[in-house]
């Protein structure tokens, strides 16, 4: 766990190294109210076996610390893990939140999977934030922004002085998020990104994901500064253009996400698992040949 103490919160980063994914929780130091952003429900794809081990670490940071949570935040529904809003949510009564785009990935994954009893309308959420819509943790005022991209839904939360932007952007060394997922768009990502980066310099943006680039520990925050002299994407200087072929180059080479098949069936019903069936176990159903397969490098 890593902790971030700003001028009027403080922000726990807690890193999952299987999906290397960050979750966060971020607490208004007035009032010590708190929400978290994009935890993770374990999935064993070997076994096909679920756990809480993450959710339970930061449930009990939310213990340790003596937080109320006021909110559950996905920032999109995840291709690489399951969503533990669902879990989270009904052990602290917690308002559960996505962005309201979140209906057109339903409806296009709802057709893929071939799932014609799926809600298809984001009841699976308490609450769908559009562009601009502000919200409170505490005493702490926030805004979303639209991100689309990665996906047709992402948005980012932006408080004052930090963001949490999810896969739009990744460390500078790193560059972007893939786009090339359905519904992905390298164009609609630029400009998502540039958004982001007319926030203040000094603007900490915190990321979805981290992989160790090079062998170096993961990290989980670059501010707006850093990203404009250095993100190896988009940094000043680097046009839509350059940005659109270096990320369609990049994603060609890509194979899908090991839980990518599995996790989205799964967050699209807002973290839950399937109805179970008459045995009262539930089931995950994966399209044969709907995605072509990335040859291994020789």
């Amino acid at each position: 766990m890593q902790i971030f103490d700003r001028e009027n919160a403080i922000i726990a980063a807690f890193y999952d190294k299987k999906t290397g994914s960050y979750q966060y929780v971020v607490t208004d130091k007035a009032t010590r109210a708190a929400a978290i952003v994009d935890p993770v429900f374990d999935f064993d794809e070997k076994a096909a076996a679920t756990s809480t081990r993450n959710a339970d670490h930061i449930a009990a940071y939310v213990r340790d610390q003596g937080l109320t949570v006021e909110w559950i935040f996905d920032t999109h529904p995840h291709a690489d893990h399951f969503s533990a809003a669902p879990y989270l949510g009904e052990r602290y009564g917690a308002r559960r939140a996505i962005g309201k785009k979140v209906v057109d990935v339903q409806k296009l994954w709802k057709d893929i999977y071939r799932l014609p009893d799926l809600p298809e309308d984001g009841s699976q959420w308490d609450q769908l934030f559009g562009a601009g819509d502000t919200f409170r943790v505490g005493e702490l005022e926030a805004r979303v922004l639209f991100s689309p991209g990665h996906t047709l839904a992402s948005i980012s939360y932006v408080f004052d002085g930090f963001a949490f932007v999810h896969d739009t952007l990744m460390m500078p060394d790193s560059g972007s998020s893939r786009a090339d997922f359905p519904g992905g768009d390298a164009h609609a990502l630029y400009r998502s990104i540039r958004e982001l980066l007319d926030l203040a310099g000094d603007t900490a943006l915190f990321v979805g994901h981290d992989y160790g680039k090079d062998g170096r520990e993961p990290q989980c925050m670059a501010t707006v500064a850093q990203h404009r002299a250095e993100n190896i994407h988009v940094h000043d200087g680097i046009g839509e253009e350059a940005f659109v072929k270096t990320r369609a180059e990049r994603d060609a080479t890509l194979p899908l996400p090991d839980l990518m098949l599995a996790a989205l069936q799964v967050n699209i019903r807002g973290g839950r698992l399937p109805e179970p069936e008459s045995d009262g176990r539930s089931y995950l159903k994966i399209p044969l040949n709907f995605f072509a397969s990335v040859p291994d490098d020789d």
